[in-house]
């Protein structure tokens, strides 16, 4: 039995697959490298969709800013300047916008109040995620649905080409509401030995809602916890500026599953700055965390250990 490490991308177009591959390792290895540590990775494949969206992929020829296919933000390393400052107030505002939050927009039962609100602001700033959302419907002609069924597709195809193996499973951004849809709904049989979740909006109201009404046609009830497919860990990164990561805690939102399995939220600082500009949703910023390569070299270590 082998490791293999399994990433599924997020929201937003994309550089070239391979591209977007090699700098994701090198943001690991930079991680790696400032902790002093020199293992090398196991096999990884970068689940790869934006392409269903956009056509084309992100390239430095596009001239014009505004173009989806501009690309704007590469790989670059920790600027050797950054400054490292604590956000207590920031977290405290986000546990109390959670709680009104809460109270405003889900009901006991997590059905939406004022879903109009989650439509709009879905259509105007989160056009993935609302293809995404619309393809829950059941017409094979429906463009949405059939793109929805494309991304699981392929998500489903690594997961089932590993199925013999022990998988680190890194989802970031939109990819872990693709993630948890497929571990937790459609391949229940899937088995993952870690999941990570970076800049996750799985914490949102529109979200816990929509998982909440996938679970009780699923299983005749609401059950919102761990997936069943998840064995040993599930370790959820969030940098509390990250406005997409909109609930820096699951640990109070997701019940354990079957095996133990309970999340572990880390709160952590994502480095990524291009051209003075941070982005603290970046995945390259969060792959180079010390928190994430503790856990990864775990993961490595166990391996290297039988």
């Amino acid at each position: 039995m082998s490791r293999v490490i399994i990433a599924i991308h997020g929201l937003g177009n994309k550089p070239p697959k391979k591209q977007l591959l090699e700098w994701g390792k090198a943001a690991i290895r930079e991680g790696l490298e400032n902790k002093g540590y020199t293992l090398g990775l196991p096999e990884f494949e970068l689940v790869y969709w934006a392409d269903l969206l956009y056509g084309r992929p992100q390239t430095v020829d596009e001239p014009d800013p505004k173009s989806p296919f501009f690309l704007d933000e590469v790989y670059t390393k920790t600027p050797a300047n950054y400054r490292f400052e604590s956000h207590e107030f920031r977290k405290y505002f986000v546990d109390f916008f959670k709680k009104v939050a809460y109270r405003i927009f889900l009901k006991k039962d997590y059905h939406l109040r004022h879903a109009f609100v989650s439509q709009k602001l879905l259509h105007k700033y989160f056009y993935e995620l609302e293809v995404y959302f619309n393809g829950d419907g059941s017409s094979d002609s429906e463009l949405n649905f059939q793109t929805k069924e494309k991304i699981i597709e392929r998500f489903n195809r690594v997961l089932n080409k590993h199925s013999g193996d022990e998988i680190m499973l890194i989802a970031h951004s939109m990819g872990t509401i693709v993630a948890f849809d497929v571990l937790s709904f459609i391949n229940q049989n899937a088995k993952v030995d870690m999941l990570v979740t970076m800049g996750a909006p799985l914490g949102a109201p529109f979200v816990i809602s929509r998982i909440a009404a996938h679970s009780k046609n699923t299983y005749g009830k609401i059950r919102i916890q761990t997936p069943e497919s998840v064995y040993n860990n599930w370790f959820n990164f969030s940098d509390i500026r990250d406005k997409i990561a909109l609930d820096y805690k699951l640990s109070d939102d997701f019940a354990p599953n079957s095996n133990g399995v309970q999340c572990v939220d880390k709160l952590v600082t994502n480095t990524y700055v291009i051209d003075g500009i941070a982005n603290p949703h970046k995945s390259f910023g969060y792959l180079r965390t010390p928190e994430f390569i503790d856990v990864l070299v775990n993961f490595l270590q166990q391996n290297q250990n039988g």
